[in-house]
């Protein structure tokens, strides 16, 4: 049995584990205040930063894949326009994104998670600015509430949840408009294909509108053309 599958058994092991309802109680109201924890840490830190592009991708990444330089070249760009760089936190596509802000000299931020296996802080985020996270679903809302946009490339399961929490809150209203680029046209041909007829044209689970949610494009100048096209027309500003 794989390092992996111990894991998991042992998680499942300990979810069906008979608890009394103190050890509940105690261990409950310690997450809590983890939780409220990451969230004052990571609004005191990300509030004082600005405008800011997050950038997408997987921490699989090698340093010698296209992808890898298209991002560095994109975050370039982008600080070359004044915004600052957001990224994961670690290897991959996410150090490429903060690899391009360094060299610009923009703001690197990186947001990591602790994993048990492959996330680790890639060496260009600025020291100030990498933020540890327990929680997925805190470090979205980072993500989502001090980005400007969202740029994503080649990616895997975390980068397509990235993706899809973004256009559900835009769809929603739950959150303002802002400009979500896909990078790497053959690499999203078959998720659009099938959004396109299984989601919305057979199954009608969304609207023909919602296809406008998102770009797609395939160089560094043309997504950062969205982004700076975007907000010739709106003021920068947080997205909560």
């Amino acid at each position: 049995m794989s390092e992996i599958e111990d894991k998991n058994e042992e998680k499942i092991i300990e979810a069906f584990k008979e608890k009394d309802w103190n050890e509940i109680r105690v261990n409950d109201s310690w997450v809590i205040f983890k939780i409220m924890g990451e969230f004052v840490n990571g609004f005191e830190k990300m509030s004082k930063i600005g405008p800011c592009v997050s950038i997408f991708g997987s921490a699989r990444t090698r340093p010698d894949s296209r992808y890898y330089e298209l991002a560095v070249e994109i975050a370039l760009k982008l600080t070359k326009q004044g915004f600052g760089i957001i990224s994961g936190g670690g290897p991959g596509i996410m150090e490429a994104a903060n690899k391009g802000a360094h060299q610009g000299g923009g703001k690197s931020v990186g947001l990591n998670i602790d994993l048990p296996f492959e996330q680790q802080a890639n060496p260009y985020i600025d020291k100030d600015k990498n933020l540890e996270f327990d929680y997925f679903f805190v470090r979205k809302v980072m993500f989502v509430k001090y980005s400007q946009g969202f740029i994503v490339l080649p990616g895997g399961f975390g980068t397509l949840d990235e993706f899809f929490e973004a256009l559900t809150l835009i769809q929603t209203l739950k959150i303002g408009k802002f400009p979500i680029v896909l990078v790497g046209s053959e690499y999203w041909a078959g998720l659009i294909d099938w959004i396109q007829k299984t989601v919305l044209e057979k199954e009608h689970n969304i609207s023909a509108t919602d296809m406008n949610l998102f770009k797609v494009v395939d160089t560094a100048d043309d997504a950062v053309k969205i982004i700076v096209d975007f907000y010739t027309k709106y003021t920068l500003k947080p997205n909560f």
